[in-house]
């Protein structure tokens, strides 16, 4: 009756162990039918398959290779989009259709980057087109359904917006692609191509856009480029916001940008390839049909008509969600609570089975569904999607992508990557201390454990005790190294932890009536993701200088510190700094800023202060 698709998760699991730290790179896709032109003998980075699959599955010119998560990635998106109309227009609309968590992360970048945020239903909430500079939509949206945007793209292009789509990976090889049907920008999570659910993370963003776009992309990207010989070799062919390079104009603080996750969903889609992936999206839209349709039999529920994909809405009536949702839960199923006493979500993914659509339909009291007609009745085929909304392009059209479909083929493509690769079981490597650390294959294992593995972010807190008392464990052993009162364990990069760090500074000068402290003091020597984050938390950088051995030179951060007094925000120190110095005069540097008004912003290696004083008691 269906059919679980033939992908070993430990599999890659473990294979990944063998995957070279510095095929972290990034290419760009050319406006070919596949980004690769060289031999696919040759040895390929891993993530330009990643950035190959992005580009070719949202239809659109470019994309990087991932970033930190969904949110994170429509974030940026704003961003971009902001810069486009450089500042004119400050208003950003996102539909309510949007996961909430996005909308979460995008109002609080909103308000500390100038941006006025307004959610609201696209068709009757926007008002006037000109007062926005972008419009941020879900599709397959956050209730399951899947809505034609092409009108709607039009129409915000002839008002100079930018159309950010938030999509799924997975659902673009059945639907229309955003790059086909007018987004400028597609963004979302590569989380269902192969990685566990990890209780929230880390998994890998995507961000693909148009080619016009290009110069203002967040994260890395690497291209192909041939040296005298004519050898074919990848390169940084561009990164226009270099933190150490543009500093405070640079336009993200993207740094860590889960490029090992990103080679897992390259590994699922190279594993698969097109047709395996095609397969196991009509199952998951026919499981998730076969449901909708089981559940509309029965008296006084009501699920969303239209389009759908691997989600749908059901419509208990006034009232009655609660009762369904603690039954779920006596089955060991969580569902989805809208919060308004009558709406319930429910998702489906490749991992789904008949015996799981029974059960659920028993859950809503259709005690004897007839599975075998009601699986039938909802095989997909190509009249599921009307025409508008159904993709015919081709996509992963490259060799790579139709050449490793067996374990043994896999396995062998991995390690002759990984021979090819600088990496630490070879030599040492001079430059990405911060992101090349080596994972031990101890800490590896038991990553693949189902404990740890699918975990869902949202499931209930009393059936995550576990995950609660590691993550309580980390934190209080990090107070104790570092001397500080709390620790939050929520930033999943280095350059995230410096954004929220800063925030914090700002809200808490906001909280004593302290809105003009908008100053920042940053060393040369600092990281250059600092200046960066200063910026998007709505900061004005002030460079301070350092002495010929690489220490901050203090008088001039004292000058500087005067000059700017009555508006010092923070300073950020980077301990040990960029150029392996450990400040001798930290505590004189706290003193200043303190004195002044500021608070401190430290960012270096917290088991540093395992042989070092604590920032908090030491200085």
């Amino acid at each position: 009756m269906f059919y679980l698709s033939l992908f070993l998760r430990p599999l890659f699991l473990n294979s990944l162990l063998l995957l070279s730290l510095s095929s972290r790179f990034l290419v760009k896709k050319k406006k070919t039918k596949h980004t690769h032109t060289h031999n696919p003998t040759q040895c390929f980075s891993r993530l330009i398959n990643y950035q190959t699959v992005v580009a070719d599955l949202t239809g659109l010119d470019i994309s990087n290779a991932s970033l930190l998560d969904e949110g994170t990635s429509a974030a940026e998106a704003m961003n971009v989009a902001y810069d486009t109309l450089r500042g004119k227009r400050n208003k950003f609309f996102a539909s309510s259709r949007c996961h909430p968590q996005t909308l979460d992360v995008l109002r609080t970048r909103a308000g500390l980057s100038g941006i006025e945020l307004v959610v609201g239903d696209v068709e009757k909430d926007m008002g006037e087109l000109e007062q926005y500079f972008g419009v941020l939509v879900q599709y397959p949206d956050t209730e399951g359904s899947v809505n034609d945007w092409h009108d709607f793209a039009s129409e915000m292009k002839e008002s100079k917006l930018v159309v950010v789509a938030a999509s799924d990976l997975l659902s673009l090889t059945l639907l229309k692609p955003p790059g086909e049907w007018g987004a400028d920008i597609c963004v979302g999570s590569a989380q269902r191509f192969g990685v566990p659910m990890f209780y929230g993370g880390p998994h890998a963003g995507f961000f693909a856009c148009s080619d016009k776009f290009k110069r203002k992309m967040p994260g890395r990207l690497i291209g192909l480029s041939r040296d005298g010989q004519g050898n074919p070799g990848y390169r940084l062919a561009m990164q226009t916001r270099e933190q150490h390079i543009r500093r405070d104009k640079a336009t993200s603080n993207i740094c860590t940008a889960q490029a090992l996750l990103a080679n897992t969903a390259a590994s699922y889609a190279v594993y698969h390839g097109p047709e395996g992936l095609k397969n196991i999206a009509k199952r998951v839209a026919s499981m998730a049909t076969c449901l909708r349709t089981g559940l509309n039999q029965v008296d006084g529920l009501q699920c969303q008509e239209g389009a759908i994909f691997d989600t749908i809405t059901v419509d208990c009536g006034e009232g009655n969600a609660d009762k369904f949702l603690s039954k779920a839960v006596e089955h060991g199923m969580n569902l989805r609570s809208f919060n308004d006493g009558r709406r319930i979500g429910i998702s489906l993914d490749e991992t789904a089975v008949g015996s799981d659509v029974e059960t659920l339909l028993n859950v809503f009291g259709h005690s004897s569904p007839d599975m075998e007609a009601l699986a039938s009745s909802s095989t997909y085929n190509d009249e599921q999607y009307d025409e508008s909304l159904m993709r015919t392009s081709p996509y992963m059209t490259h060799p790579v992508f139709h050449s490793h479909h067996s374990e043994t083929s896999m396995m062998r493509y991995l390690v002759n990557l990984s021979n090819k690769d600088v990496s630490l079981t070879t030599s040492m490597i001079s430059l990405g201390s911060c992101t090349m650390k080596l994972n031990a294959a101890s800490e590896m294992e038991p990553v693949s454990w189902p404990e740890f593995a699918n975990m869902h972010p949202f499931q209930p807190a009393d059936q995550c005790v576990g995950y609660k008392e590691m993550i309580d464990t980390l934190d209080d052993a990090l107070c104790e190294i570092t001397q500080f009162a709390a620790v939050s364990t929520q930033p999943n990069s280095g350059a995230a932890g410096e954004y929220a760090g800063l925030a914090a500074i700002t809200r808490y000068h906001q909280s004593n009536g302290e809105d003009q402290r908008d100053v920042c003091l940053i060393p040369k020597s600092a990281h250059g993701t600092n200046p960066a984050s200063a910026v998007m938390c709505g900061m004005k950088v002030v460079t301070v200088e350092s002495d010929d051995q690489g220490n901050i030179d203090i008088e001039d951060f004292r000058k500087k510190a005067d000059k700017h007094s009555d508006r010092l925000a923070a300073c950020m120190i980077t301990y040990p700094s960029t150029y392996g110095v450990f400040e001798e005069g930290v505590k004189d540097i706290c003193e200043i800023v303190h004195s002044r008004g500021g608070q401190v912003y430290m960012d270096g290696g917290a088991f540093s202060f395992l042989l070092l004083r604590s920032s908090v008691v030491g200085w």
